[in-house]
């Protein structure tokens, strides 16, 4: 979630494009890293294109949810589709912990069966020193509008682990090469899946939050809090409540108590520089009720 502000339109632009190319370039590793790595029997290459072929899939999704972002209003989705940008988020987390047991499984299970062929491990090097070609430039795509948005904070996140993976199959090759210690193989799809549980497991309990109405990460209520009081006429505020639209827009609602003296002029004042200062760390849509502080609230939960 991006703390700076930005305009969303802008950030959607240059993410369309990213996405776009990212798929294509990554889509064409996938092709030639199955085909070698089926030709010679290499679980590291096939982990690897397994994975790298979940990214291109969400890649895609992440797309879909970026043009439904555009979708308008209407009677029956009053904020268009905006929340599919948090549920793609959400989906992509589990099916990448999904093929991480289906690669950590195939790992375990090769590694327990004896090697009868030998593995070229150049012919491995090469085609994983392609695939850091390929991540770093899809993920250098992304790297600008990183932290504005969670599903280009998770695209980036899987192209950079992807050509760490890379370049951990390379060294792994030229190991392979000069010590014909197969069993690396092995190992190198092992840690290719804990690497993957690291960087998903944080977008998971991200999207999870934004999936069920938490406020967002960089948005802490006792600063809205602490912002409310420090202005003049304002007694309390209660009952805020700030969730997610979508991965790049948020809400917010919230009760402020204010004195008796004020006039209707002043209210007003005091709700445009609130809505104003909250505009800029990232809440874009703000409804705010007022009470005067001899008022009970009507609300159970204040």
């Amino acid at each position: 979630m991006g703390h700076d502000h930005h305009h969303p339109a802008a950030t959607v632009s240059k993410a369309n494009t990213a996405f776009i190319v990212g798929i294509l370039l990554n889509f064409i590793f996938v092709v030639i890293e199955a085909i070698v790595g089926f030709f010679i029997h290499s679980l590291s290459l096939l982990s690897d294109a397994a994975h790298n072929l979940a990214d291109v899939g969400t890649l895609a999704l992440s797309l879909l949810a970026f043009r439904l972002l555009k979708v308008k209003p209407n009677d029956q989705f009053t904020y268009g589709y905006r929340k599919t940008s948090i549920l793609v988020a959400l989906f992509n987390s589990v099916v990448l912990l999904v093929s991480i047991g289906g690669i950590a499984f195939e790992a375990v299970h090769k590694s327990l069966l004896p090697r009868t062929e030998p593995l070229p491990g150049i012919t491995i090097a090469i085609v994983a020193g392609i695939g850091i070609v390929i991540n770093s430039v899809t993920a250098l795509l992304f790297f600008r509008e990183r932290e504005k948005d969670i599903n280009i904070k998770s695209a980036y996140l899987h192209l950079l682990s992807d050509a760490l993976v890379s370049a951990g199959i390379v060294i792994g090759g030229i190991m392979i090469y000069f010590t014909n210690w197969f069993w690396i193989d092995n190992a190198l799809s092992i840690i290719i899946a804990a690497i993957i549980l690291f960087s998903t497991w944080r977008l998971l309990k991200a999207s999870l939050r934004l999936s069920l109405d938490g406020v967002p990460e960089n948005i802490h209520l006792d600063e809205i809090k602490t912002m409310a009081l420090k202005m003049e006429g304002v007694i309390d505020i209660h009952h805020i409540h700030v969730w997610a639209i979508s991965s790049t827009e948020n809400a917010m609602t919230a009760h402020l108590v204010l004195t008796e003296s004020l006039s209707n002029e002043q209210i007003q004042k005091i709700k445009h520089s609130f809505k104003h200062e909250w505009e800029h760390k990232n809440i874009q849509h703000i409804t705010l009720e007022t009470e005067r502080e001899n008022e009970l609230c009507k609300t159970e939960v204040c």
